[in-house]
Parts: C-alpha cells; structure tokens; sequence
C-alpha cells in the first residue's frame, strides 16, 4: 500500500464484501459520519445503518450499506465489521419495502421490550437501506 492510501476493508459475517487501498472512506459512525485519511488516529467506532462512501481522488467510486457494526481506524487501515452489508447497487427496492413492512408487522405484534427492540431495530435498518437508494 502507498503511504497515501488508507487500506479499507468491509466484512459480514458472510464474506469480505470489500478490500481495497483508497484515499478516503466516510463512515456513516453512531455518533456522526467520519472521514478516514491516511495518518489518520487509531480509534473504535460504532457503525450505525447507512451508506459507507469509499473514495478515488475527487470522487466517490464505491457506495457500500451497512446494517450497523464496528469500525476499528488506525493510521494506515479501517476494517468495518458489519452485522450486514452489501454494494449498494445490489440492493433491491421491493425487498427492502417488503422486509420494512415484515418489520413494521413484527413491532406492532411485539409481546416483549426484547421484541420491540428488535422490530424497531430492523425498521432502522430498513429505512437506511430505502434511503441509500434514492
């Protein structure tokens, strides 16, 4: 890697959605969006749903969603754990509404604050992944 690059990789518990050497990567972070440079200081971040935007130069070149997880920085690195992720350009409209409204079914038939924490969750995550692709 050139010492002008920051080495990111995004993984799921499925597989390594993405590995590559960029100039920079925006994290959709809990407690705000971070930008990542090289040289950038070490920390640990929550990841919130949203779209990680991996750029090339000037430019986004890769759009990324995340379910939420864990983001580890140092200075020449940013690995983000994901509990879900995938390329944004896969995503599908129609199943992202129809998993929203399984959600939404789901909160209102909830019997337990466990089974409310995870409708509302899961509602989050489905409103994130409908807005990265308008």
């Amino acid at each position: 890697m050139a010492g002008d690059k920051v080495s990111f990789e995004l993984a799921s518990p499925e597989e390594l959605v993405f590995a590559a050497d960029v100039d920079m990567v925006v994290v959709p972070g809990a407690e705000g969006d971070f930008g990542v440079l090289p040289g950038h200081a070490p920390f640990i971040a929550t990841v919130r749903p949203g779209v990680i935007s991996v750029y090339q130069g000037d430019r986004i070149d890769e759009r990324l969603f995340v379910a939420g997880g864990f983001a580890e920085v140092n200075e020449r690195r940013c690995t983000v754990l994901a509990g879900e992720a995938h390329r944004v350009d896969a995503l599908d409209r129609g199943e992202a509404e129809a998993r929203l409204g399984a959600a939404e079914d789901d909160l209102k038939d909830a019997d337990s604050d466990d089974e409310r924490a995870r409708a509302e969750a899961e509602i989050g995550v489905c409103r994130a992944m409908i807005e990265a692709l308008e």
